[in-house]
């Protein structure tokens, strides 16, 4: 997360949901920001400011009449690196959409020049009120960025209505993408694969691979906290998709070309971590084949060669992944020429840490130009930044 080195101001509104903005303060100051809270009066009403203050280690300001602070909000509006917003009330957001200044928060607002982000919280029928409708397009015209709300149980009853304030973690998640744009990522149309296939022999059994696709995940969240517009075609998995990532599902390997074919059209990298199955039956049976049947014998064929038959445009950057046993070096490298890839990264599936359904992985990165970069065992996230920052080269 890019937050070390970076000031945030986090302004509270009064709504139910500041409870979660605790949270939020928390995880922004462990991640390494400066994290200034701004209270409204109503807020205040709710989670008194020490809680806040003990939480951040800072002072939080709760009003323009604060002594010693009277020109605090000029400061705040004009320094931090990101000011969220959240709870981010009807009634806020309605004194904003008018340029109103009445209080330190709106005045914070009033006077900033810089992004802000703004995860809106509040009963279901206020949020559909064509005035809140239109102070959203208001703001979202002036270069408001907003995280949610979400569908959800809402303070007055347990049923699911749009309006609740997102998680911490997504807003957070908001948050990091917004101050981790790199230049050369800003735009880009990013293409990732991950996890395992399926291919079936009967409605209930298949052939796969162990692949958790932790791997491409771990790509696809990293490219777009970069900036970058992500698509993460998936096998099957119970990964939590990440934010900002467009998830496209497939099945089988021909599922998953099918799916390319469409998607390249206007990519600028691909990143290919999953581990589609190379053989599938010949023929798959429309019942389940009874075990008292005996006995089976599968006629296997191989599956389309992805990357060989897969055309994209010219401007694409191309990385491959190879998972061999043993010395997989020179089968990499022919591997990196034939099937016209800029980068092929290389490891061993038997190494111990490294390979299917960890959370660590030691690769080499090979490029078409200079030495392989050999890297030690890493946490796989680690390992993506790693690949992403060779393939920024590339796009810079």
């Amino acid at each position: 997360m890019p937050f070390a080195g970076r000031h945030v101001v986090l302004g509270v509104s009064g709504g139910i949901a500041c409870y979660k903005s605790c949270t939020l303060a928390r995880r922004l100051t462990e991640a390494g920001a400066a994290v200034d809270v701004v209270l409204t009066a109503a807020a205040a009403e709710f989670v008194r400011p020490v809680t806040f203050e003990a939480l951040t280690g800072r002072p939080v300001l709760s009003s323009l009449w604060d002594r010693g602070r009277a020109l605090a909000h000029i400061g705040l509006a004009k320094h931090p690196d990101l000011v969220i917003l959240a709870p981010a009330t009807a009634n806020l957001l309605a004194r904003a959409a008018a340029g109103l200044a009445e209080d330190v928060l709106s005045a914070i607002v009033l006077a900033r020049q810089g992004p802000i982000l703004c995860a809106p919280a509040m009963n279901d029928q206020m949020y559909a009120h064509p005035a809140t409708v239109e102070n959203l397009k208001t703001l979202r015209q002036r270069g408001w960025i907003f995280v949610g709300p979400e569908t959800g149980a809402l303070a007055e009853g347990p049923s699911e209505r749009p309006g609740r304030m997102s998680e911490p973690e997504t807003i957070v998640a908001a948050a990091a993408r917004i101050l981790g744009t790199r230049a050369p990522w800003a735009g880009k149309k990013v293409v990732v694969t991950a996890g395992a296939t399926r291919e079936h022999l009967d409605p209930v059994r298949i052939i796969t691979n162990p692949s958790s696709g932790r791997m491409g995940y771990a790509l696809a969240e990293a490219a777009a906290l970069r900036g970058a517009d992500v698509v993460l075609v998936t096998g099957p998995s119970e990964l939590p998709l990440p934010y900002g990532v467009v998830a496209h599902r497939i099945e089988t390997t021909a599922d998953l070309l099918t799916a390319l074919e469409s998607l390249v059209k206007q990519a600028d990298a691909l990143l290919m971590a999953a581990a589609p199955a190379d053989f599938r039956p010949r023929t798959t049976a429309k019942g389940k084949r009874p075990r008292a049947a005996g006995a089976l014998s599968i006629e296997l064929e191989p599956t389309p060669d992805i990357l060989a038959a897969l055309k994209t445009p010219a401007k694409c950057l191309r990385v491959g992944f190879a998972l061999e046993t043993g010395d997989g070096r020179a089968h990499a490298q022919a591997k990196l020429r034939e099937k016209r890839l800029d980068y092929i990264i290389l490891n061993d599936a038997l190494e111990p840490g490294a390979g299917f359904e960890v959370a660590t992985n030691r690769v080499t990165i090979i490029g078409k130009r200079g030495e392989p970069i050999e890297l030690p065992l890493l946490p796989k996230r680690d390992v993506a930044e790693r690949i992403l920052d060779a393939v920024e080269r590339e796009l810079a």
